[in-house]
């Protein structure tokens, strides 16, 4: 449903603070998706530099679970 109402990460149906709570809710359901993880990073990434830190972590932690598998 997140990927339907946000084709593009730049614009979407989604306002930006819900887009983020909403990947926020999808990666406590799914934590151990990289690919989730560097989508939710890459929406950080879009909107400002406070949320740089917490998108290079998410990064960080996509990088860790793909080089444990």
């Amino acid at each position: 449903m997140l990927r339907e109402l946000c084709p593009q990460l730049v614009d979407g149906y989604l306002p930006v603070r819900i887009r983020n709570l909403a990947y926020r809710l999808v990666l406590l359901q799914r934590p151990d998706e990289p690919a989730l993880m560097r989508e939710a990073a890459s929406s950080l990434h879009l909107h400002g530099p406070d949320w740089d830190g917490i998108a290079a972590d998410l990064e960080r932690r996509a990088d860790a679970l793909d080089a444990a598998t």
